[in-house]
């Protein structure tokens, strides 16, 4: 098997991973750093559910290879440990089987970083590019405005 040694910054820590290059940051991040709040879903890139930071924005890492991410600054959900969005979520009840809440928190996260004067049609936008097969919409919605209310 083809591969050789990577770096990587994952949630404030240094790891150094043999990698493949077809190998996808999704599946290094799960398998090879015990990091489990990426879920796989599609793997195509519709849900979501594997969404992570990288270098401060949304990344479904179903779809980026490790090798691109190799020395980047990337996030995980659990890098968002007690997080104001977790709370958030948990206070709104916005999940209920809870498989693609940790894609959800990562995009919410980085929604609220980047446009804290985020207006509805751009939440709709980015709110749009995960799924949740449970139909919890309403509360991940009203869990994100909670968020965005406090940072204007």
């Amino acid at each position: 098997m083809t591969g050789r040694a990577a770096h990587f910054h994952i949630n404030g820590e240094e790891y150094n991973i043999y990698i493949r290059n077809a190998d996808t940051l999704l599946y290094v991040i799960r398998g090879k750093t015990g990091f489990t709040g990426a879920k796989p879903g599609c793997l195509n890139g519709d849900c979501g559910a594997c969404t992570v930071i990288v270098n401060g924005w949304p990344v479904k890492s179903c779809l980026m290879l490790a090798v691109e991410a190799e020395g980047e600054e990337i996030i995980t959900a659990e890098g968002l440990h007690g997080s104001e969005i977790q709370k958030a979520f948990v206070k709104y009840f916005a999940f209920q089987c809870g498989y693609c809440t940790p894609g959800y928190i990562m995009n919410c996260q980085t929604l609220i970083t980047q446009y804290p004067e985020a207006d509805r049609n751009k939440i709709k936008e980015w709110l749009d590019s995960n799924i949740c097969r449970c139909t919890s919409y309403e509360e991940i919605e009203q869990a994100l405005y909670s968020v965005l209310r406090q940072h204007r």
